[in-house]
């Protein structure tokens, strides 16, 4: 397939991607969560001028923290979030609102299933379903950075249906 085509069908995924109901998403954080996202209590790194303290990057390695989860996992050939992660989705996007000078890179991944191509493209439409998450939780377009792997980075070369259920993800990394 040229390059045009890919282009086409990256485009044509990312355009279905933007225009997909979202469908319910209620706030699932406790007024404790939302608190620690707003009050510097959560993780990330700072690309720009200050703001962002290493008591604030120490969160990302707590385990008991919801901002220590940064992995989306996905269904077979989808590129909806389930609603399991809305929670994790939410609590990254209320601490970027919250600090605008911190950026996030989502990087879409896909299972080994499909050609190449194929599976640059549903990379590119998870990473762009969990960015519309957070843009409409009120993080802007200049904190995120997308990218899509498709199969290049597998967490587990097997193919088994667990290896595949690893690989359809979108990692969320500060």
């Amino acid at each position: 397939m040229n390059n045009s085509k890919v282009f086409l069908i990256v485009l044509l995924v990312a355009v279905l991607a933007a225009c997909e109901s979202t469908g319910d998403q209620r706030s699932t954080l406790t007024a404790e969560e939302r608190g620690a996202a707003t009050e510097g209590g959560s993780p990330a790194r700072s690309f720009g001028a200050g703001g962002t303290t290493t008591s604030d990057m120490d969160a990302l390695d707590d385990l008991q923290s919801l901002f220590s989860e940064r992995v989306i996992y996905f269904d077979y050939d989808s590129n909806e979030v389930r609603p399991e992660y809305y929670a994790i989705v939410e609590a990254h996007a209320i601490f970027l609102s919250a600090n605008q000078n911190v950026k996030v890179l989502l990087e879409g991944h896909a299972d080994k299933r499909g050609s190449r191509e194929y599976n640059l493209a549903l990379g590119e439409s998870r990473s762009q379903s969990v960015a519309q998450q957070m843009r409409l939780l009120g993080v802007i377009n200049s904190q995120m950075r997308l990218v899509s792997y498709g199969e290049e980075r597998c967490v587990d070369e097997d193919h088994t249906e667990e290896a595949h259920r690893q690989n359809r993800r979108v990692e969320i990394t500060y």
